[in-house]
């Protein structure tokens, strides 16, 4: 399924949703315009997971490799693997950041990436592949939406069979289905070059962090004295 747009217009001016978008997108063209000098750019500034376990065990400098977390969720490996995520971020990103506020939001998405490479980490610690892309960090912003929106409709392409068709689907169905996959691609190895975990881990993480950080909206009622 892939969904096209959802008919949840925010409250607000998405600031940081757009920043970030903007960010990942001048990266990107960063990135495109090294031209072989990316490859020793990706290994840089990517995760490697073996570099980051090791140095947390102390054997190399930590900060070096702890800063990775952050500037790898920044990088992306190909216009489709950029186009995807942001593409999830404009049309979710908004809604939470209207729900947490800009800046919270921020520390969220921050936190959400950190989170799943941590994750991404754990599952393969001795890596020597460097992981790179905002997926992990969108995958939180997908939990943190199906947590306090789960009844929006998100207007989705659904294959079926040879054909597809355009259906308006609650927001947790769609997102649900998101994460079934991801976690049974987890579960099977399905590979690919994707971080499966740091998928799941960015979602459990937004659902959880959502349901603390939420905004409690004013109450209608009122007691009078």
């Amino acid at each position: 399924m892939i969904p096209i747009r959802d008919d949840n217009p925010p409250q607000s001016v998405p600031i940081v949703t757009r920043t970030l978008i903007g960010i990942n997108v001048v990266a990107f063209l960063y990135q495109f315009l090294l031209g072989p000098a990316v490859v020793p750019f990706i290994h840089g500034w990517g995760l490697i997971p073996d570099r980051l376990s090791s140095a947390m065990l102390g054997a190399t400098p930590l900060p070096d490799a702890a800063l990775t977390l952050l500037t790898s969720m920044f990088l992306h490996g190909s216009w489709i693997h950029l186009l995807g995520n942001m593409w999830y971020l404009w049309i979710f990103g908004d809604n939470v950041e209207d729900e947490l506020g800009s800046l919270r939001f921020l520390g969220f998405y921050l936190a959400a990436g950190t989170v799943s490479a941590l994750m991404h980490v754990l599952f393969n610690p001795g890596s020597q592949i460097p992981t790179v892309g905002a997926s992990g960090a969108i995958a939180g912003v997908l939990g943190a939406y199906a947590y306090a929106f789960p009844k929006a409709r998100v207007v989705t392409l659904v294959p079926i069979i040879f054909f597809f068709q355009i259906v308006a689907l609650p927001a947790l169905l769609v997102l649900g289905l998101w994460f079934v996959f991801q976690f049974f691609s987890a579960a099977l190895s399905a590979g690919g070059g994707v971080a499966w975990w740091a998928h799941i881990g960015g979602f459990v993480f937004g659902l959880a962090a959502m349901a603390l950080l939420r905004r409690r909206r004013p109450s209608a009622a009122w007691v009078e004295q």
